[in-house]
């Protein structure tokens, strides 16, 4: 057996706040078991090919046993595969680390454990409460806000392993309680019934550290009535002392135009990452629900020098186009073999691809579809061409360069293929306050992903990058109600701001 397990510390929330190790693991991993509280960027970087598996669980909602979770991770580490077992926070704190490192070390599997930040320090922190401050608290107690099932015996009688109210009463510091919102009005009252002050600070923090993070403040003897007002709801950490009174002072998130709506981003995982980010930045919940993959087709080395106009449809063109540079002077993938030809990007991105490896784009149209293109090349002399694309793509910029006497090259680099949907991912994506379609890819293999039945909610926009996408997603019974007016990421994020903005302004 060659298999081991490493128990990694996601962190709380905020993908910012994984580890240099954590990622590298992630990266590197067969199989990767995951929790529901993980950050949803997390997975950006796992191989292509990596088994990702959700067993994460929810009080109330969908739940995967330990046990199985536990059986999972001997047998992949058994059959000789890498494993990273990704876990919200700390694997260690409230975590059950401890309980699976027990496992794998009577099975004689070798593990490894990775620190991560957890919720009660960060989710404090982004709240702007510290929980440790001179003249205010010299001390802080990490506790859980419900005991284990198995913590009374049969006669009633407290076992190891209860919490002990009256000694967290008389603790001289700050205490912060994880997993405890729905027994908040419980703990509170003994609490006070262990001579905890009601009248003593407290606040809960909800969401800490992600887009849709909120604090509300009270007193110990009011935060559960309040929590309950407010609809607070999991995950959520409350504070007790009297650094919570310092929230108001030091809050130090600035409100931002998203948040409280979910955005469901449908491109592939791979490319998703910067969307993602983007709209976490202005305060969206993002639901990552790629319905595509990329895959690089194979082919064999490529000599550009006889094409006087290189054309390139997108990033993923790009790479696949540096994989197969090769002319016979230069070192594979060196930009240096482009030097003889002309190299003209549909859009943007595409053009910051080719910055990316040394070389600027000679033409880049001022809209980002074919036909724009096909303007932009009009007065450039063309006696050969080569056009890389997908694998399926239309015919518009091959033909038009035909047409004026080209000789054109089609070069396919790679075809966007079905990614399965689970059915919780396709149940987020269609509650959605806002999916995204960046291409009439996405646009198709969602309608397969959902079953050939593509119902959203009554309340989810549909933003769409483009016209093309928008023609797609009416092909399909869908009509986009956002439409970019520049098409690409960043103009498809103005027009769902603007569309943000209105419906606020107006109440909805």
């Amino acid at each position: 057996m060659s298999g081991r397990v490493y128990l990694v510390g996601a962190g709380p929330g905020d993908p910012g706040l994984l580890t240099a190790r954590a990622l590298e693991l992630i990266a590197t991993a067969d199989v990767i078991l995951y929790d529901r509280l993980i950050p949803s960027a997390a997975l950006d970087g796992a191989r292509a090919d990596a088994e990702l598996l959700f067993v994460g669980k929810e009080g109330g909602g969908e739940s995967v046993p330990q046990e199985q979770t536990e059986a999972l991770m001997l047998a992949r580490a058994q059959a000789g595969q890498t494993v990273v077992r990704l876990k919200g926070g700390d694997p260690f704190v409230f975590g059950r680390g401890g309980e699976e490192a027990l496992t794998l070390r009577a099975a004689g599997v070798p593990f490894e454990v990775v620190p991560g930040v957890t919720a009660g320090v960060a989710a404090s922190a982004y709240a702007g409460i510290p929980v440790t401050h001179r003249g205010l608290a010299s001390a802080v107690a990490l506790v859980t806000g419900h005991a284990r099932e198995d913590a009374v015996d049969a006669a009633g009688r407290e076992e190891e392993g209860a919490i002990d109210w009256p000694a967290l009463a008389r603790f001289p510091g700050t205490l912060v309680l994880y997993m405890g919102v729905r027994q908040l009005p419980q703990i509170t009252a003994a609490l006070i019934v262990a001579g905890r002050p009601g009248s003593q600070p407290a606040a809960i923090v909800e969401a800490g550290t992600l887009p849709a993070q909120r604090t509300v403040t009270a007193t110990l003897e009011t935060i559960a009535a309040v929590a309950a007002e407010e609809g607070v709801r999991p995950p959520a950490i409350t504070i007790v002392g009297p650094v919570a009174s310092l929230a108001a002072e030091l809050a130090w998130l600035p409100p931002r135009p998203l948040t409280g709506l979910s955005v469901a981003v449908t491109r592939a995982r791979t490319q998703a990452s910067g969307l993602a980010r983007r709209l976490q930045e202005l305060g969206a919940s993002v639901i990552e629900a790629p319905v595509i993959r990329v895959e690089q087709l194979p082919g064999p080395a490529l000599d550009p020098s006889p094409y006087d106009l290189i054309c390139l449809a997108s990033p993923n063109a790009v790479a696949g186009l540096f994989e197969r540079l090769d002319d016979g002077i230069h070192p594979l993938g060196d930009a240096r073999a482009l030097a003889r030809a002309k190299i003209a990007a549909i859009g943007p991105g595409t053009a910051r691809a080719l910055a990316e490896r040394g070389v600027v784009a000679d033409v880049v149209p001022e809209r980002f579809v074919a036909e724009s293109l096909v303007e932009a090349l009009a007065e450039l002399p063309v006696r050969h061409a080569l056009v890389a694309r997908a694998g399926e793509a239309r015919d518009v910029l091959p033909d038009a360069l035909r047409a004026r006497g080209a000789e054109v090259d089609v070069l396919a680099l790679y075809e966007t293929v079905a990614e399965p949907l689970s059915p919780r991912a396709l149940q987020a994506l269609r509650a959605a306050d806002y999916v995204t379609f960046t291409s009439s890819s996405t646009v198709r293999f969602f309608v397969q992903a959902a079953g050939g039945e593509p119902a959203l909610a009554a309340s989810t926009r549909i933003v769409s990058i483009g016209p093309i996408t928008s023609e797609t997603l009416r092909e399909h019974g869908l009509e986009p109600d956002i439409e970019a007016a520049t098409y690409d990421v960043e103009g498809m994020i103005a027009a769902l701001l603007a569309d943000a903005a209105a419906r606020a302004s107006n109440g909805r």
